[in-house]
């Protein structure tokens, strides 16, 4: 979906007409209609506005252009699982487990792999498997680096 389709739709879900919106996030109705046919999309303090306003990610309103993931576990992120800031702004870096409230949840590695082991082994893999790739992957991300 583009950031055209996305702001329309969220503006009708939430029952705004145009001129609503623009006075939302302090921009003309002319604004919002031309990031409705395309023509422009928001600046990034705007995009932070919608973001706040319809609790949705940066992200989701440009149509989801990157699949995120969160740089503590690994773990696939989009607006249900993304954490927040203690100001309620979206963090895309991490998922709302491993970071909350503008704290990290897993002093270390190795707390953060074995909470993962004892919840992510099951029949089709094992301990020592989620361990073993756990323990190759977490070092990657941007917050173990």
């Amino acid at each position: 979906m583009e950031t055209k389709d996305v702001i329309l739709s969220l503006r009708n879900k939430n029952n705004l007409s145009q001129e609503e919106l623009a006075e939302k996030v302090f921009v003309t109705r002319q604004a919002v209609s031309r990031w409705e046919t395309g023509e422009t999309i928001p600046n990034t303090e705007t995009l932070k506005q919608l973001s706040k306003l319809f609790d949705v990610s940066i992200n989701t309103l440009l149509g989801t252009p990157r699949q995120l993931i969160c740089q503590c576990c690994g773990m696939p992120l989009d607006d249900g699982t993304l954490s927040k800031e203690p100001d309620g702004e979206f963090n895309e870096d991490y998922c709302k487990w491993c970071y909350s409230d503008g704290k990290f949840t897993y002093e270390s590695k190795e707390q953060l792999i074995d909470f993962c082991v004892e919840h992510m082994a099951n029949e089709n893999w094992s301990a020592e498997q989620v361990r073993a790739y756990m323990e190759s992957f977490v070092p990657t991300l941007k917050h173990w680096k």
